[in-house]
């Protein structure tokens, strides 16, 4: 595959810290959200996934087994076998390209591939991970249906990516924080369909349970969904601003830490908590189909792209460590300024999945 756009993704920040949870790994080439153009492949690859040479396809990170009973009966992301992935396998397991932030990709036999409309602009198309992500996590974990409203914690990409999934969805109201610094994220989020925005730290920031209390007369929200990233005080938040019965999806990850947990306080309140690990095919699907139906202003998400040799600065823009603060999604293009060489691709792939 000929990689056209790789989303640069939080935990890739967390990678190039060298923050993932302290273990030790063999070099590999990084980028688990590679979007592209199919170059080359066999008439049984091409039967398996009911595409062709031309096809613009998203890839999902996970390369499962296909046969173990996980993944028979739809459990594939707990696959026990699965040996490779994209953006994590190491260089020393053949044909060494696995990842996204290179010119082209091998395809695995086992990979989840979905297409993808061709007439999309490249950046647009590569959100497929993070709005399939906002997808899963408020609606399919959440399950946010028709009138409920969600408080999302956290105003990155797939906070907004969970806005919008949200509103498709038909929620009544959707409430998102942001830090002050995140003031720019909240302006995209109301454009995109959050109905109040809340910052809650400096001069201005607000206690998000008051907020929400405020908001629904008391009611509170039927689902929260906390995203935010090292921060322990959200986790309360999010069981403190639904109702009894309510929702709970955690999805920001802590690095490892142990985080103070009030097992009254779910119990007391009958509360549903659920962890979201990655994003399914059911949710790819209709993240993808919500993309292509242009009903969002996604181009108010894009903020950033940058050619291969600038995966550095993509990472550390999106991290906030650069000048440029702005960032909300970022991709590298890895043929950005680049001439295609037809003669490149042939060796590195194979024909005969």
């Amino acid at each position: 595959m000929r990689v056209e756009a790789n989303g640069i993704c939080g935990s890739d920040v967390e990678i190039f810290r060298g923050h993932l949870q302290g273990r030790s790994r063999p070099p590999f080439i990084p980028g688990h959200e590679p979007l592209g153009i199919i170059e080359e492949l066999g008439e049984r690859a091409a039967e398996r996934w009911g595409v062709q040479v031309g096809d613009r396809v998203a890839l999902e990170v996970i390369v499962p087994c296909r046969s173990c009973a996980d993944c028979l009966v739809g459990r594939y992301q707990a696959c026990r076998h699965k040996q490779n992935g994209h953006g994590v396998t190491p260089v020393d397991v053949e044909p060494s390209l696995y990842g996204g932030f290179a010119e082209y990709l091998y395809l695995a036999p086992n990979a989840v591939m979905h297409k993808v409309d061709p007439s999309l602009p490249i950046d647009i198309a590569a959100m497929y991970n993070p709005l399939g992500a906002g997808v899963r996590w408020a609606v399919d974990l959440g399950e946010v249906g028709l009138g409920d409203t969600l408080v999302v914690l956290g105003a990155g990409q797939r906070g907004l990516a969970a806005v919008m999934a949200a509103k498709a969805a038909g929620a009544r109201t959707v409430i998102i924080t942001g830090l002050e610094s995140d003031r720019h994220k909240l302006a995209v989020a109301a454009e995109l369909g959050a109905d109040h925005t809340v910052v809650v730290d400096g001069p201005d920031g607000r206690d998000i349970v008051e907020a929400v209390t405020e908001i629904t007369g008391g009611r509170m929200a039927d689902v929260s969904l906390d995203l935010t990233p090292m921060a322990a005080g959200p986790v309360t938040d999010a069981l403190k601003v639904v109702r009894h019965g309510g929702r709970v999806v955690l999805a920001g990850l802590k690095g490892g830490g142990e985080i103070p947990l009030s097992t009254d306080l779910l119990i007391n309140r009958g509360l549903t908590v659920r962890g979201a690990y990655g994003v399914d095919a059911a949710a790819n699907e209709k993240a993808i189909a919500l993309l292509e139906s242009g009903r969002f202003p996604l181009e108010r998400l894009h903020t950033h792209t940058f050619g291969l040799e600038q995966v550095a600065e993509a990472i550390e823009t999106l991290a906030g460590d650069r000048e440029d603060k702005s960032a909300i999604h970022v991709t590298v293009q890895p043929h950005l300024g680049r001439t295609l060489d037809p003669v490149v691709a042939p060796h590195l792939l194979t024909t005969s999945h």
